[in-house]
């Protein structure tokens, strides 16, 4: 999704059977036109820069609705942060503890050799690793 249009986020969202509001290409424009990591919050306040009128549910719903259509993928990095990824190739995460900043690792670069015995009845439907670093700064 690297580098698109307006006119090809209004596209996508259409061919993922999106009704097109102006709220919705906003949010829909800042997370698509190019690969970003972003929060709820961010992505709010991008869109408000855009849309001073736009509202909280508004944003909140169109994320969930982006995230429903396989648009975008929530990653949880932590109980007090969720962060959406318009990435949703298959692929892993850096996290810097640090700055806050995600950089995606493509999957190849990463081996998963095998998964844990599942519960009867459960089947795997994904892997998602999330590497968490920190600086070495001010340790001894």
């Amino acid at each position: 999704m690297d580098g698109l249009t307006r006119d090809g986020v209004a596209d996508l969202l259409r061919a993922n059977g999106i009704s097109l509001t102006l709220q919705r290409l906003a949010i829909a424009q800042i997370l698509l036109a190019r690969p970003v990591h972003l929060t709820a919050e961010q992505v709010l306040k991008r869109a408000q820069k855009i849309m001073p009128e736009i509202s909280r549910a508004t944003g909140y719903n169109t994320l969930n609705l982006l995230k429903e259509k396989g648009l975008v993928r929530e990653l949880v990095i932590d109980p007090g942060r969720i962060v959406y990824d318009s990435n949703t190739t298959h692929h892993y995460h850096i996290y810097d503890a640090d700055t806050g900043e995600m950089t995606d690792v493509p999957a190849g670069d990463l081996k998963v050799t095998g998964t844990a015995d599942l519960p009867s009845g459960l089947v795997l439907e994904e892997v998602d690793i999330i590497i968490r670093v920190h600086s070495r700064q001010g340790q001894a």
